[in-house]
């Protein structure tokens, strides 16, 4: 099983509609077992509070549905994930400081996997929720397919078993 984190500044947008579409690509093909998907914020801001509305809408307008409560990402939480994928570069010098620069091998920012890298840009403020969720669909993409080709043989053992 592989544990795969999503991060943002606030938990409320980015990186639970990640989450979400991340889950519903695994589950699209039958790896849901094979994934221990969350998502965390940098900060502290909107602890405890749900899924911004508009971000929900957008996702339920594109048939995915879902819930989350946000929290914040903590050393213990990069340690025990295997891969943290953050939305942009001010997300990553957050982890970079909280982990003191370790672990830089397991954090990504999301669209580094696609063929057009570049930030999420955070739709709290450009309100842009169709293109954060159209930048973030095919980041989650495009990471799936890489995870498929570096984990091909355990996610055979998963789908046989």
């Amino acid at each position: 099983m592989l544990n795969v984190a999503f991060v943002c500044l606030g938990n409320i947008c980015r990186s639970p509609m990640a989450e979400l579409i991340f889950r519903q690509l695994a589950e699209e093909r039958g790896l849901s077992l094979s994934f221990n998907i969350d998502s965390f914020a940098t900060s502290e801001y909107e602890v405890g509070s749900g899924i911004y509305p508009p971000a929900k809408r957008t996702l339920e307008n594109h048939g995915i549905r879902g819930t989350h409560i946000a929290k914040q990402i903590s050393l213990r939480d990069v340690i025990n994930n295997d891969y943290i994928i953050v939305m942009d570069s001010e997300n990553l010098l957050s982890l970079l400081r909280l982990t003191g620069g370790k672990f830089g091998e397991k954090i990504f920012k999301l669209r580094s996997f696609t063929s057009r890298p570049h930030d999420v840009a955070d739709p709290w403020y450009s309100r842009n929720f169709e293109k954060a969720y159209e930048d973030i669909y095919e980041g989650c993409e495009c990471f799936m397919q890489y995870l498929l080709k570096e984990h091909k043989e355990a996610f055979d053992y998963d789908k046989r078993h």
